[in-house]
């Protein structure tokens, strides 16, 4: 059964939301784990903490956060509990990005229910 009631839809995103605002860059699939976490890097690899908005049209946006990666080909984005350690959330792939040099992605997280 699809949830028909944006409301409900939007209480749902807000929960999403408060499971974890750490924003992670993979260099592969992160599995339920949160492997292959990027690291190195100077300025060094950290993940970001996001902002997240209020829900609306059932979506909830966070703010959009730049994180510094060394040199090496990124593949997917993750939302952890916290800076380090902490519980792995979800994950979401993104459009394969190879830096050939120290830089930075810039992630604007997003959860939608259709």
């Amino acid at each position: 059964m699809a949830i028909a009631v944006t409301a409900t839809k939007n209480a749902l995103c807000t929960t999403y939301s408060q499971q974890g605002a750490y924003i992670s860059i993979h260099t592969a699939d992160p599995g339920s784990s949160g492997a292959n976490e990027a690291s190195g890097g100077s300025p060094a690899y950290a993940r970001i903490q996001t902002t997240w908005g209020t829900a609306a049209s059932s979506q909830i946006t966070g703010s959009a956060v730049t994180i510094n990666l060394a040199a090496g080909t990124y593949t997917y984005a993750g939302i952890w509990t916290a800076a380090t350690g902490g519980t792995f959330i979800d994950k979401v792939a993104i459009a394969s990005t190879t830096l050939g040099a120290q830089g930075s992605l810039i992630v604007t997280p997003t959860f939608s229910i259709t």
